[in-house]
């Protein structure tokens, strides 16, 4: 019987673990050819897990060609592309790397609960899509998506963020990396852009990938420094104003006009907002979008399902100005979309029927309680907490002591806790200046696991507090 070991704490949905072991299993060889596979309640059974987390990792399995499904018999391996696996492995044993180590909590930013997932109801809804479309989820999808997904994503965008946009203006795609990648070609490399300092790295990676080096405009307590902007010669502008990543600093009401003035002073200039985690903000009203407050015509609204339904659901959008809207049909009308129906068609589903709604509401509860408790848990003399307005990490400052912040993160690894400190997140100017600031992400555990991990950090930290 296959035992891989499912673990509910992890980033990654149980069905992908299963997946990823199954799919090891095959490519090493440990899974022959023609070998069947347990039935699907067999294994949801002997693991302990629902039926619907077998199915889709035996549905992704087959998607990908590791397994075939015979009518009336099961599910057989197919035979791996082991020479491949053997070569690279050989390649791989010639290079050898620092071994990785095993962390007890992992307070990366990225981490969310899954445990959480609805997935009785998506596995009805997915049931539902299925039976409802058939064949027609088999044909390639509308460049910009299935209109149905598009109307619903207006509708809510309006009832919550204040966007006006049009079916025709949305664009989605398998994530906002993706997304960005194909507004970049649209407005071409030759442009000046700019990055907020610091900034999501991941952003920076991918203007230098189209060997773009953008400018670095520095972030303070009031978001994107935009006088700073003003004096370089950036025409396009990433910035995340509802929740800075990684400070958590919202813009201010007067850099926000600022920031709109600028983009409409001249020709070209356009403002790309990533509004990553706009849904989760625990203090105070929602923050406005700035496509919402005026000249949308100047704005790119981005968007991603990675934090408020899980990260693996490669679902993402953008809001186009109308005059972007038609460069892009022309130059992108030829692209199939890069999400299949069948996720969009049940996302629509899960929208439509109310159920996205509620699962946020119940999820932002659910943050506010472990932010809670993790403050509460440091709240001791010599730490400060920045930015838990909103979102799923805050800052932790260390006012006075000896250490630096890479000695910081050094003690808690070895303290079996993963954390970054925010000096990772300078791309450009030289790193950051003042006390160490350490990024720490909650949304993975449950609130007595990390009031466990804030003992762990202020037990190897000892003396920093004390000043």
């Amino acid at each position: 019987m296959i035992t891989p070991i499912l673990d509910p704490a992890r980033q990654e949905p149980l069905y992908e673990q299963l997946y990823d072991f199954i799919k090891e299993e095959i490519r090493s060889g440990r899974l022959e050819e023609g070998e069947k596979l347990p039935s699907k309640r067999t294994l949801a059974s002997y693991l302990k897990v629902s039926r619907s987390t077998v199915e889709m990792a035996y549905a992704q399995l087959a998607d990908e060609g590791y397994i075939r499904a015979k009518e009336r018999s099961g599910f057989y391996v197919r035979q791996a592309e082991r020479k491949f696996r053997r070569r690279q492995d050989s390649v791989e044993a010639k290079t050898p790397s620092a071994p990785e180590r095993s962390y007890r909590y992992d307070l990366r930013t990225s981490g969310v609960d899954t445990a959480h997932f609805p997935f009785t109801v998506w596995a009805r809804l997915s049931r539902e899509t299925l039976s409802e479309y058939g064949q027609e989820l088999l044909r390639a999808t509308h460049p910009q998506g299935i209109e149905r997904l598009r109307q619903c994503i207006c509708r809510y965008l309006y009832d919550f963020r204040r966007v006006e946009a049009e079916p025709d203006q949305i664009v989605i795609g398998a994530g906002t990396e993706y997304l960005l990648g194909l507004l970049i070609q649209l407005l071409g490399t030759e442009k000046k852009y700019a990055v907020e300092e610091p900034g999501y790295p991941r952003v920076h990676r991918i203007l230098t990938n189209y060997g773009i080096h953008p400018a670095y405009v520095p972030v303070d307590e009031e978001g994107m420094a935009v006088e700073a902007l003003c004096r370089t010669d950036a025409q396009i502008v990433h910035v995340t104003p509802s929740h800075q990543f990684p400070t958590g600093a919202v813009l201010s009401a007067g850099r926000r006009e600022a920031l709109l003035q600028w983009a409409q002073e001249e020709e070209g200039r356009y403002i790309l907002e990533d509004d990553y985690d706009s849904e989760f903000r625990f203090l105070g009203k929602p923050v406005p979008a700035l496509q919402g407050m005026g000249a949308p015509e100047k704005v790119v609204y981005f968007y991603t399902f990675a934090k408020s339904l899980a990260p693996s659901l490669r679902i993402g959008y953008m809001v186009l100005p109308k005059n972007l809207m038609r460069a892009w049909q022309e130059k992108f009308q030829g692209y199939s979309c890069s999400v299949p129906s069948f996720e969009q068609y049940t996302l629509c589903r899960f929208m439509e029927q109310g159920y996205y709604e509620r699962h946020l509401n119940r999820m932002k509860t659910l943050y506010r309680g472990r932010q809670d408790a993790l403050v509460k848990a440091l709240a001791v003399p010599g730490f400060r907490v920045i930015g838990r307005d909103a979102g799923l990490h805050f800052m932790l400052e260390v006012a006075s002591g000896s250490m630096k912040e890479a000695e910081l993160v050094e003690k808690a690894a070895r303290a079996g806790i993963y954390l970054r400190g925010l000096g990772d997140y300078y791309a450009g100017t030289g790193g950051q200046n003042g006390p160490p600031r350490l990024l720490i992400g909650y949304g993975a555990y449950e609130e007595t696991q990390l009031v466990e991990a804030a003992k762990i950090l202020l037990d190897a930290w000892k003396g920093e507090q004390e000043g």
